[in-house]
């Protein structure tokens, strides 16, 4: 596993090292990971520093939190970092359901939470713990016969053979009760979709569910809490390209 992981919170980012670096960034709202991706390695290209940039594990768009960038030759150890376990903070609304078990889609199927109590949530977040077989919804980046789930998802398409991963949910604690919404943090394995927990937690309850928000605060030891935002490392790379020097 690379153990040279930049941490945005300390003195002196690397942006610009010869063997290239590890960028941990706190992914906006709204932003693909790719879009962070496209937009760091213009930043590079506008300096003079051209190089390769990639990630380490996928962010939906309406996610937020951390995203680990490798940049030059570094893009090679991305494997290290996408096996690692996750954790995340999200938010589960109950009684309403959408197409992508987010909030990027409309709501509809609107049912009662009036059966729903603590107990019956605390029973529900059991029943998802511990290891199973989970299929990738069809709002996701997943190919299938040389398209994206989701452009064909996009097109009232529906693909019934979507192959199931193993995944494990290590930790499932809810964190607050304010239906028709319950907070929770979780700990899962690599390639874990929240939004599919998200979507059978409300089909357990009964209700129908959807995850209303989600931030990644983890991968590995890594954390959020470390990690700098897009526009700090434009500036850092910026000001790199000023000085004309590696650093």
């Amino acid at each position: 596993m690379p153990t040279d992981v930049k941490h945005g919170g300390e003195p002196g980012l690397m942006v610009a090292s010869q063997e290239g670096d590890f960028l941990l960034v706190d992914k906006p709202l709204g932003w693909t990971s790719f879009d962070v991706v496209a937009k760091i390695r213009n930043a590079y290209t506008r300096a003079g520093l051209r190089r390769k940039v990639g990630h380490c594990g996928t962010l939906d768009p309406m996610a937020t939190g951390l995203l680990i960038l490798a940049t030059g030759r570094k893009t090679k150890q991305i494997a290290g970092l996408e096996a690692l376990d996750k954790g995340y903070e999200g938010v589960v609304k109950l009684g309403v359901t959408t197409e992508s078990h987010d909030s990027e889609t409309p709501e509809y199927d609107e049912r009662s939470i009036q059966h729903v109590t603590k107990e019956s949530i605390e029973r529900a977040v059991a029943q998802l713990c511990g290891t199973s077989m989970q299929q990738p919804p069809m709002h996701s980046a997943v190919w299938h016969k040389g398209k994206r789930l989701y452009e064909l998802a996009r097109k009232g398409e529906q693909v019934r053979e979507r192959k199931s991963r193993e995944i494990t949910v290590h930790r499932f604690a809810v964190t607050a009760i304010d239906l028709p919404f319950v907070s929770f943090s979780i700990d899962v394995t690599k390639g874990t979709y929240i939004r599919v927990i998200a979507h059978d937690f409300g089909e357990l309850l009964n209700t129908g569910g959807y995850l209303s928000g989600l931030r990644r605060v983890s991968i590995g030891e890594y954390r959020v809490s470390d990690a700098s935002s897009v526009e700090d490392i434009l500036a850092e790379i910026g000001r790199v390209a000023a000085r004309g020097v590696e650093g």
